[in-house]
């Protein structure tokens, strides 16, 4: 069977594709990690980064002997997926995102990053507060917060994929979005679709951004269709 990696978005972690790993394992050996510092893994003596992130990926990978994978990234997987698939195409055989923010400048960060305030989570999302302090946990996950906003700030000045670097991406891929994403436009999504050289572009029915609120039946079906 085909080797399937899941990634977890941004203040996540592997806990939350256990529901998608459960659908799709008896078609794939499927394999869920933790990013540097997500899931109680340790911080990174470095920033956060996408050449970071993927390079957990490539350290699971070797340890692994899995010499190519097919990758299913959400949210911020996503961009770490197509991430691997620009600079090791080696490792990568078919990408699948669903949920990524593709398009990144300062006003965007500066957005994004108005909803990692730690008092105010504390404050006004008192259950969110806990759930990211039990799955993150030992770490401390204000300082998550705070390693999330220097990336989403860096993103916003340099951009790790810009357009024209999806030009010379030959990995088969499948851009996925719910229609109910409000973090996540359908423009930027059919951007990055349209560079693509060989791409396919789907909308998922009553979807909105949270992986949590996702049809998993629906998700694995169009992951499979896709996969083969």
């Amino acid at each position: 069977m085909q080797h399937l990696l899941l990634l977890h978005g941004a203040l996540g972690s592997k806990e939350q594709l256990q529901p998608l790993m459960v659908a799709l394992q008896d078609k794939y050996i499927v394999h869920i990690i933790n990013f540097s510092g997500h899931g109680g893994e340790a911080f990174p003596g470095e920033l956060f980064s996408m050449p970071l992130f993927a390079n957990d990926v490539l350290h699971y990978l070797q340890q692994n002997n899995i010499e190519q994978v097919d990758i299913f990234g959400y949210s911020m997987g996503g961009y770490v997926a197509m991430h691997l698939a620009k600079y090791h195409p080696q490792k990568v055989n078919k990408v699948i995102t669903l949920a990524t923010k593709f398009h990144w400048d300062e006003t965007v960060a500066a957005k994004e990053i108005k909803m990692l305030d730690a008092a105010v989570i504390e404050q006004k999302l008192p259950a969110f507060a806990a759930q990211l302090k039990q799955r993150h946990a030992p770490q401390d996950w204000k300082l998550l917060l705070e390693k999330t906003t220097a990336l989403l700030l860096s993103l916003g000045k340099n951009n790790a994929l810009k357009l024209e670097d999806y030009t010379s991406l030959s990995a088969p891929s499948l851009l996925l979005l719910g229609d109910r994403d409000k973090m996540i436009s359908t423009e930027e999504t059919f951007a990055v679709y349209k560079q693509l050289p060989n791409a396919q572009l789907g909308i998922l029915p009553a979807t909105p951004h949270p992986i949590e609120q996702v049809n998993i039946n629906t998700l694995a079906f169009f992951i499979q269709q896709f996969i083969g």
